[in-house]
């Protein structure tokens, strides 16, 4: 089995907030939220998928990126290896252009039962992002 090599954002506002979307009941892991993102296509870095998805998805343009983890995920019928980062800053007002609903939520709120099982490491990961920034 391929692995899908998926860019990830971890958006934050100006407060702390971390941007989070729904995921389509039809898709892999439907119904529960996420950090918007999606694949890196052949030829493209990171910073490039990433202003990409958050465009075509949110209808924001991105700056500079802030590595945050890398994990590697098998849910049996899908492999994947999130490259995640940090995006704090960005131009635009997130919408959810594809119908998705989108939350800002703060990162000691999120339930890491209603994410998919490969961003449990990234909600840890951010709490501690959070907690030792100064935002």
């Amino acid at each position: 089995m391929n692995e899908v090599h998926v860019a990830v954002g971890v958006i934050l506002d100006a407060g702390g907030r971390v941007l989070i979307s729904r995921r389509d009941s039809n898709a892999h892991q439907g119904g529960l939220w996420e950090f918007p993102g999606g694949k890196v296509e052949p030829g493209e870095t990171v910073q490039q998928a990433l202003q990409r998805e958050l465009l075509e998805e949110l209808g924001i343009a991105i700056g500079p990126l802030i590595p945050l983890i890398e994990i590697h995920h098998d849910y049996g019928d899908k492999a994947v290896f999130l490259d995640v980062h940090v995006v704090r800053e960005f131009s635009g007002e997130p919408q959810g252009l594809e119908g998705q609903p989108l939350a800002w939520v703060h990162a000691a709120e999120m339930q890491e039962s209603h994410f998919p099982a490969a961003n449990v490491p990234i909600i840890e990961a951010v709490k501690k992002y959070t907690d030792n920034s100064s935002l």
